[in-house]
């Protein structure tokens, strides 16, 4: 994200012309939709991923410009990873996703929805995932396209799905709708948060149809108790 916000005060005219001819993203990202989705507390998951059992073969970038710090860890159910949070706006054209208010946008993700379609960035929440390398390969951890994942932030719980691969030495990103969800400023080019966020991955998950978020509360809710009862 920092590199983002670097090529954001380069261009910062353009920035300012792209504000006024839409509408304001960061507004939106003040006002996250609930302060809880489910039963499990984010104090609860935050107490269960207090320690990390290193699964990956070395660890990632959070930026372009950054060190590798994080590590994919593993846990009973779960691998998790805490990290900063960038914005990935990829999908479908929306008024806040698109090549107007995203230098990056790209109308396409990893996974589609059940009728073919690029998800939707800017209504459902989902998560990026490293493309595989020899650092790690999700696919070989039980993870998947439209698998089940909660993000902790400033103590409240999102759940949302496996949406969208990125960099293979980059790891924090998720999606216009998971940021707005959890008081994050969504906007795609100088939003974010720097750092604070845990993104728990539950195994061999999937929601179906993968754009159905309400399956993905009901889901992630009995995975996160069932995470909690694991020793």
């Amino acid at each position: 994200m920092r590199k983002r916000l670097a090529l954001a005060t380069a261009g910062a005219a353009a920035t300012l012309l792209a504000a006024l001819l839409t509408p304001a993203a960061g507004a939106a990202g003040t006002s996250p939709r609930s302060p809880q989705e489910g039963s499990v507390t984010a104090a609860q998951l935050l107490a269960k991923v207090g320690g990390c059992s290193q699964i990956s073969n070395g660890r990632y970038r959070t930026d372009e410009e950054t060190t590798a710090t994080v590590p994919v860890c593993g846990a009973n159910g779960a691998v998790f990873w805490k990290a900063d949070m960038d914005i990935d706006c990829d999908g479908q054209v929306t008024a806040h996703c698109n090549w107007d208010t995203d230098p990056w946008f790209q109308d396409d993700t990893a996974f589609h929805q059940s009728d073919g379609r690029p998800l939707n960035s800017e209504t459902l929440p989902y998560v990026v995932v490293p493309s595989p390398s020899g650092t790690w390969d999700y696919r070989g951890a039980g993870i998947k396209g439209g698998g089940v994942v909660a993000v902790v932030y400033g103590g409240r719980v999102e759940y949302a799905v496996v949406g969208d691969t990125g960099p293979t030495a980059i790891i924090g990103e998720a999606s216009y709708a998971t940021a707005q969800a959890l008081g994050i400023d969504p906007d795609p080019e100088t939003g974010g948060a720097e750092t604070g966020v845990t993104y728990i991955l539950f195994k061999n998950s999937s929601v179906s149809p993968i754009e159905s978020h309400a399956t993905a509360v009901s889901a992630g809710d009995a995975l996160a108790r069932q995470f909690l009862a694991n020793n």
